[in-house]
């Protein structure tokens, strides 16, 4: 006979649920996003009749920023409340990356994510055989709120990394902005696709989490299964590998707070073991992979007056006169 729910057991099932769904909610936009093509002759946005008013989302104040704030590089606030000072540019083309979707402006970041990727990148053809990544959404160039696809990215420490190896050759502007990456998971959403999925992706995100500087690595949950099931060796450092909606076509990498950077709030420790446990499977039940849709409200807008004193700083230093706008490929 199977064994009865204890009813705590129950309310803290329903209390994941209720979270997943709005989770879901908002991590879909940022999926589909993922996936959109850019544009080869992107138009700006047209100026905000009212920039000032208290309630002007702050999405639409930081969305138009086109160039970092030119003070000294620190982050403020958490992943998904907060901005960035002094951001530097991933350049467009490395020794071992190329950076995607240029007309979105979002390859910024503070200098130890630029840092990290450069290092990174440089790494994954000696454990993989991938020449390189291709990355995707980092931040803006002050950080904040995005018009469309994140609820993070907002501090300088989120990249998003495509589950494709980078092409041997140069992308063309043109390839950057229509090029899409591949899901690896299966269309039942239970595993990953053997045909698709390779241990070459396990070597790259091992890697990636093996980097002390990471706080977290977010995957689709099947991917962190096939993970679960094929590594070997020092497993250590699968605890930062968390499973999350979405995330089957990229792997998103977060960094920890920069040391002595006392306006950065840390996400919570990630959980001890190797997450390989109970837990993953809930991400395979069935209330999980096929919700039943609920009527939401949508909640307001961050406003400006929301996010940390500091960032209406970052957001008004002027930029001086004659400064470089981003480097973009041809």
């Amino acid at each position: 006979m199977a064994k009865t729910p204890a009813p705590n057991e129950v309310r803290a099932f329903r209390r994941r649920l209720s979270i997943a769904l709005f989770m879901l909610a908002l991590a879909s936009p940022g999926v589909c996003q993922a996936q959109e093509k850019g544009s080869v002759d992107p138009k700006p946005l047209p100026p905000l009749a009212h920039p000032d008013a208290p309630t002007v989302p702050a999405k639409e104040l930081f969305g138009r920023a086109r160039t970092p704030a030119p003070l000294a590089a620190r982050t403020i606030g958490f992943y998904s409340r907060g901005c960035l000072a002094g951001g530097q540019a991933l350049p467009v083309n490395g020794q071992a990356w190329q950076v995607m979707r240029l007309s979105r402006n979002r390859n910024w970041g503070h200098p130890a994510l630029i840092a990290f990727l450069e290092n990174f990148a440089r790494r994954v053809p000696y454990v993989s055989h991938w020449p390189g990544i291709l990355v995707g959404d980092m931040s803006q160039p002050r950080g904040g709120p995005m018009i469309t696809g994140h609820a993070s990215h907002q501090i300088g420490l989120d990249a998003d990394i495509w589950l494709v190896p980078m092409p041997s050759h140069e992308l063309t502007r043109t390839e950057r902005e229509n090029m899409s990456s591949t899901s690896v998971v299966r269309s039942d959403r239970l595993d990953i696709d053997p045909a698709v999925w390779t241990p070459d992706h396990l070597a790259v995100i091992k890697e990636a989490a093996r980097s002390p500087d990471v706080q977290r690595i977010f995957v689709n949950a099947a991917i962190k299964k096939a993970i679960c099931r094929q590594a070997t060796g020092d497993r250590s450092w699968l605890t930062k590998v968390r499973p999350y909606f979405g995330h089957d076509y990229h792997f998103h990498v977060r960094l920890a707070c920069p040391a002595g950077e006392a306006a950065c709030r840390d996400q919570d420790p990630v959980p001890s073991g190797d997450g390989c446990d109970a837990s993953l499977a809930w991400w395979f039940s069935d209330g999980v992979l096929h919700p039943r849709p609920k009527p939401t409200k949508p909640k307001p807008p961050v406003t400006l007056a929301q996010l940390p004193t500091e960032c209406r700083m970052v957001l008004h230093t002027q930029q001086a006169a004659g400064a470089a706008e981003p480097v973009q490929a041809q």
